[in-house]
């Protein structure tokens, strides 16, 4: 444990970030599988409107830090190439 009131500080901060991060990266999940079931299902629009969702949420996730920017542009491709196989 730290000794110092700083480092004591962060620990606590950090931990808030780390609750706050885990939450974000669960949603980051949920838009990915959104997708995958639109896909399933066969609705053009509602493929569209979910990939659109996913696609911003990751991005936005990336900017902020929470993930790496290569994660999200992986997710973002495997989505695509999902959604751009049942579409053809």
């Amino acid at each position: 444990m730290a000794n110092l009131k700083s480092s004591k500080k962060d620990v606590k901060r950090a931990a808030r970030r780390t609750e706050a991060n885990k939450s974000v990266r669960t949603s980051l999940k949920t838009y990915v599988k959104k997708v995958r079931l639109a896909v399933e299902a066969g609705d053009d629009k509602a493929i569209q409107e979910a990939l659109n969702m996913a696609t911003k949420q990751l991005d936005k996730a990336a900017q902020r830090g929470i993930i790496h920017q290569n994660q999200a542009n992986r997710r973002k491709s495997r989505i695509a190439s999902l959604a751009a196989a049942k579409k053809s």
